[in-house]
């Protein structure tokens, strides 16, 4: 049986979007838009390394585990002692995603209204939505998923609350990049719940220069310390567990195992969330188009030599929400 997201393309339980035209206008170009455009919505697969293809439901990942250990050879004959590496495996596990909007046939000769330039842009942010959900905060997602970014740093300790000196908890000894650094990794990029920025833009360095800033290659990018940063916008981020993520992002990796495909339904029922029915296609005349895709993700966290320990080692971090004193700055003077 399929497992498929729990995911809500609209407020309501069951919704249309009028359509003209029908299978056969729905060409493989805007399919690979589709794709493309979940890519972009999803802060967390455009932040992360996509693996090759999936070839099936699951794939191996070979982690390095244990490291080899080198020793000094006492005098000319002395014996040189034996060592080994080994490797761990985690598995990626490929699951649906799929959204399904109802069309009525009365609309088909409606040449001239572009629907599909009306769909696409919902399509493209409730995929995301619903991947960074379950990646970010393990919000719905499959039961073969591993959890998320947060809950996986909570268990890691990895995670700093806010105070009144937001410089210190981001830069500072203890704070969000240090808690990744003293894993092994280095900070490569940060997520961070918009409401943020305004605290982010008060952020300067002893100099008085401020830490965030415009991306000098790509306008309307920003970073934080040099690294990458971007706000999630599709609804997915709950500030209640994290006001920002910091991490090494090529540790999050993700491969497609099938992608977007589209299906028309002339025949069937469409079913609330509560059982009834909100369509019968046939008597209301109306086609459904079914989207789907199939994707898995990991993060191998490989052993290295600053910290061994592989559930104390997590390269990511997560600055929480905490009681901040009025009138307490975030420079540093």
């Amino acid at each position: 049986m399929r497992k498929y997201f729990n995911l809500q393309l609209f407020d309501n339980d069951a919704t249309l979007i009028d359509r003209s035209g029908a299978e056969s206008l729905i060409p493989e170009e805007q399919a690979r838009e589709i794709i493309q455009g979940a890519l972009a919505q999803s802060a967390a697969l455009s932040m992360g390394r996509r693996l090759a293809n999936m070839t099936s439901k699951q794939t191996k990942l070979p982690v390095l585990d244990a490291l080899p250990i080198a020793y000094f050879v006492d005098g000319d004959t002395g014996q040189k002692k034996t060592t080994k590496q080994q490797w761990d495996k985690k598995i990626l596990y490929a699951e649906e995603v799929a959204a399904i909007v109802p069309i009525p046939e009365a609309v088909l000769d409606d040449s001239d209204y572009d629907i599909w330039g009306e769909i696409r842009p919902r399509v493209q942010e409730a995929f995301g939505k619903v991947i960074d959900e379950a990646i970010f905060f393990s919000a719905g997602k499959p039961a073969n998923w591993r959890a998320g970014l947060v809950p996986s740093a909570e268990t890691a300790g990895a995670v700093v609350t806010q105070t009144g000196d937001l410089y210190k908890d981001i830069m500072g000894k203890g704070g969000v990049i240090s808690k990744v650094e003293e894993s092994g990794f280095f900070v490569s990029g940060h997520l961070a719940d918009i409401g943020m920025r305004a605290e982010l833009r008060e952020l300067l360095d002893a100099n008085k220069r401020p830490l965030f800033q415009p991306s000098m290659q790509q306008a309307g990018n920003y970073t934080l310390d040099g690294s990458a940063m971007a706000f999630p916008r599709n609804g997915a981020w709950d500030k209640g567990q994290a006001l920002m993520i910091s991490g090494d992002f090529s540790q999050l990796v993700y491969s497609i195992r099938q992608d977007i495909t589209f299906k028309l339904f002339t025949e069937g029922v469409i079913q609330n969330t509560d059982g009834t029915i909100a369509y019968n296609l046939m008597q209301n005349d109306m086609v459904a188009l079914r989207a789907v895709m199939r994707l898995g993700w990991e993060i191998p966290n490989p052993v290295n030599a600053l910290k061994a320990d592989k559930n104390k080692r997590f390269p990511f971090a997560v600055l929480k929400a905490g009681t901040k004193a009025a009138g307490e700055g975030t420079s540093r003077g």
